[in-house]
């Protein structure tokens, strides 16, 4: 008997890795698309809206990336309401194949110079493309991820998912850094900036072969089975005061906070420390550290250097305290037939309207108000409140199971 159990633990096991190297990959991918446009935004600026002030073709660069941003929330509903009727996988499929195509079309687009107006309203029209896609995965991803999990050590098993960020990020920076070693300013200009795009291309293959062999996760089957599956959850979701109460506190104190933490580490400039409570309390005193140590760093000497890596070690290290759990949590805060629909919306909207605006908005604080470090009170404000609110109401949610 205890060979069988063995064996089946053993069965279980690699299921579970086989489900969960798919489901990360694909949301490697997902990252790597939606975050190249981040990392090419100065680059973007002078192809796609020219301008005699740089600062203008900056913000309009991060605009276009902030709309993707925007429209999350749009994807979210859509694709989280049919995650809960038609099942988890469909959506999985159709959303990593959407963003593949959307981004490999970037990489054709022509430029300003070449088509004028026309440029960069197709580059916001495959933005927007991508923005649908995003509200979709990341979030059902979470749900499908933890749904496979089982109830035990789910946090730490799909912690994992969220690592898939900052390796999309840093795959698309040391691309881009290598193109650049390599071309000429010119040659990267012309056409070494779309190289990423076209590489997606091939990512894309592998990710759609690892999906199609996964199957539907076992919660959703059960609901299947039941015929518990309404034919509108999401709105059922605003109905149900104790659904809408937590979406709220997903939206504000989970996903809200853990998108300002996020885009301030990977997207905006350089790592400046972010983190709840910790990040209230330090994000200013710790950017003002890096700027300092910044403005010396043409010296290059050995301290400066050090310093700088140690801040932000610590700093990504507070952010992977805050996110790492966040994956099993956005299931566990709901009922099965209502997850898919009520965990991407509000961490769609929150990761879109708080954290994709974010560069932008402390972007154009800084301008107005001619510092580096003044936009820098936008979040730390934000997580001072999200900080309060989540030590008095969101709920322990350690031991739920999945299917109910």
């Amino acid at each position: 008997m205890n060979k069988i159990n063995n064996l089946e633990n053993k069965e279980a096991v690699k299921s579970y890795r086989k489900v969960a190297v798919a489901a990360c990959f694909g949301t490697f991918l997902e990252w790597y698309d939606f975050l190249t446009f981040a990392t090419l935004a100065v680059v973007f600026g002078p192809l796609f809206f020219p301008s005699s002030d740089p600062n203008a073709g900056l913000l309009a660069s991060l605009a276009t990336f902030g709309v993707g941003m925007v429209v999350r929330p749009i994807g979210a509903a859509l694709f989280g309401s049919m995650g809960d009727r038609i099942g988890r996988k469909p959506v999985f499929m159709i959303t990593i194949v959407l963003m593949g195509l959307a981004t490999l079309c970037v990489g054709f687009l022509p430029t300003y110079a070449q088509i004028g107006i026309g440029a960069p309203i197709l580059l916001v029209s495959l933005r927007l493309l991508q923005g649908l896609s995003a509200g979709g995965e990341i979030g059902g991803s979470a749900v499908y991820l933890t749904e496979h999990a089982g109830n035990q050590y789910r946090g730490f098993k799909t912690s994992f998912l969220q690592l898939m960020g900052p390796l999309g990020i840093l795959f698309s920076t040391l691309q881009i850094a290598l193109l650049r070693s390599y071309l000429s300013p010119e040659e990267f200009l012309s056409w070494g900036w779309r190289v990423p795009f076209w590489i997606s291309v091939l990512l894309l293959l592998i990710a759609f072969k690892a999906r199609m062999a996964l199957e539907e996760t076992p919660v959703f089957l059960k609901l299947v089975k039941e015929a518990d599956k309404p034919k509108s959850q999401l709105s059922n979701n605003f109905r149900d005061s104790k659904i809408r109460k937590r979406m709220f506190l997903l939206f504000f104190c989970v996903s809200g906070s853990g998108a300002i933490l996020f885009f301030c580490v990977q997207v905006y400039t350089i790592i400046f420390l972010s983190g709840l409570i910790s990040g209230t309390l330090f994000v200013l005193p710790a950017f003002y550290l890096l700027q300092k140590i910044g403005a010396n760093v043409s010296d290059i000497d050995n301290f400066a250097v050090t310093m700088m890596a140690i801040i932000m070690v610590g700093l990504s290290a507070i952010l992977a305290m805050v996110v790492g759990p966040q994956t099993a949590l956005l299931a566990e805060l709901f009922p099965a037939k209502a997850r898919n629909s009520a965990a991407t919306l509000p961490h769609n909207l929150a990761a879109g309207w708080i954290g994709g605006l974010l560069p932008l908005i402390v972007t154009w604080l800084n301008l107005k108000w001619a510092s580096d470090i003044a936009g820098l009170w936008y979040p730390t404000l934000f997580l001072a409140t999200g900080a309060i609110l989540a030590v008095l109401y969101l709920p322990e949610t350690r031991h739920k199971k999945l299917n109910h």
